[in-house]
């Protein structure tokens, strides 16, 4: 659904009416096309503490936007990456202000900045409180920087374990993810680079539940874009809408109720050669206050958001048709991690499967080498937020750090990154940093 808000702001009345009123004024963010799939500008490599992290210099010319080498001059930089992954004590906090106040309002609309901080240490309280001190501080970086910027803290060990998610957020893909902290620990010297860096999916096998459309079907496109097969999962009542999604990206279409008894056997038999990346976007809402929640209402959704989760994982991993190296991707919602009134059958299965991730994730990839890893969409405009009354729905569009609503390919690039495996028990909120909970 059309933004009108949006479109309003950026005419003279409309500046001039939220300049005088105060009002958000949301800037078009700039996502990943054909035509512009970088960033553009330069990226300025700054550090913050005493050590720099080795290597860092060679990994960032790795992303796609490398570091501009002399002075920018007039030239504002399309991203910032500070290393202040040698933060150790309170006192080096201030070399984090004084590294990054020269240089934030420089920064291009539709920015980034990326902190880069170590994990915290259970046995130097001193380092943990400043590394803590740093989540904090990009939080509240987020929501100043304005004009469609972002700004992410990468807590990571090194610097190649820090790429896949460098490169992420250094480009256009990661448009709606703000505010966040992305632990990237996981490095594995012997994985090669992608044959096909465009198509770093090529010669995988996807399978997305809830495929027929909305953000199901944003997710086949982008993980055909780039390079997997994807088998595209839906009830039988959306056939036809299956069916015009497969063609259109290339896959197969598998025309099954996650909930039947057998759904995990079924999907197996669908995939005698095996399955690289397993997306569970299939979803249900039935809202009611939980004085007005009838059984019918609570069941169906625990059993479909959270049930069918759990049961095919299980099963798929067990019965080895996940492939060693491949990726498990569960979709959660704010919802889920904050609370909302009129949801609380939604916000259980959905809380329920950041459990999941967390428990099953270390386990997963010790036992099977598989990543497990969630995406936790705010709002996102699809045909079910068009139906929320206007009011509400404008409140869900301005409370947050971009004063926007998400589009469903936003949710989609987030799934295609954590498809990769770059990262293991990670719950990422694509919301626009909303304010909707932390």
């Amino acid at each position: 659904m059309a933004d009108r808000y949006l479109t309003f702001t950026r005419t003279a009345p409309g500046r001039f009416l939220t300049r005088g009123l105060g009002l958000p004024r949301p800037v078009p963010l700039r996502r990943w096309s054909p035509e512009h799939p970088a960033l553009e500008g330069p990226l300025l490599h700054l550090t913050a503490g005493d050590v720099p992290l080795p290597g860092l210099h060679e990994v960032l010319t790795r992303t796609g936007l490398p570091p501009h080498a002399g002075p920018l001059g007039t030239r504002r930089p399309a991203a910032v990456v500070l290393d202040a992954t040698g933060v150790a004590t309170v006192t080096a906090l201030v070399d984090v202000h004084a590294t990054l106040h020269p240089v934030v309002r420089s920064l291009a609309d539709c920015g980034r900045v990326v902190v880069l901080g170590a994990p915290p240490s259970p046995a130097d309280h001193h380092q943990a409180a400043a590394q803590q001190a740093l989540d904090g501080f990009v939080r509240s970086l987020a929501k100043e920087l304005g004009r469609g910027s972002t700004a992410t803290l990468v807590r990571t060990t090194s610097a190649p374990a820090a790429l896949p998610a460098l490169r992420f957020l250094l480009s256009p893909k990661s448009a709606y993810v703000s505010g966040q902290t992305i632990e990237a620990t996981l490095h594995d010297e012997s994985v090669p680079e992608p044959p096909e860096p465009e198509r770093p999916l090529a010669c995988r096998t996807a399978l997305v539940t809830g495929a027929a459309r909305g953000i199901g079907e944003a997710i086949a496109q982008v993980l055909a874009r780039d390079g997997a097969h994807v088998v595209a999962l839906d009830v039988p009542a959306a056939h036809t809408d299956l069916v015009r999604v497969a063609e259109r990206v290339g896959g197969t279409p598998l025309t099954l109720d996650i909930t039947a008894d057998d759904a995990g056997e079924r999907i197996a038999a669908a995939l005698p050669d095996g399955l690289d990346v397993l997306v569970h976007n299939a979803g249900i809402t039935r809202d009611r206050r939980l004085a007005n929640m009838a059984a019918d209402r609570w069941s169906p959704v625990i059993d479909v958001n959270l049930g069918s989760v759990l049961r095919t994982t299980d099963f798929l991993l067990k019965c080895g048709t996940l492939r060693r190296g491949g990726s498990v991707v569960a979709t959660a919602s704010v919802a889920g991690l904050a609370g909302n009134a009129g949801q609380t059958n939604y916000a259980a299965a959905k809380a329920g499967v950041t459990g999941l991730v967390r428990s099953l994730a270390p386990r997963a990839l010790a036992e099977h080498g598989i990543a497990v890893n969630a995406v936790a969409p705010g709002f996102i405009e699809t045909r079910m937020t068009a139906a929320v009354p206007l009011l509400i729905r404008e409140a869900g569009r301005r409370l947050n750090s971009l004063a926007q609503g998400g589009q469903p390919v936003d949710v989609a690039e987030a799934v295609a990154w954590l498809a990769l495996g770059g990262v293991n028990g990670q719950v990422l909120r694509v919301c626009g940093q909303s304010l909707l909970g932390a």
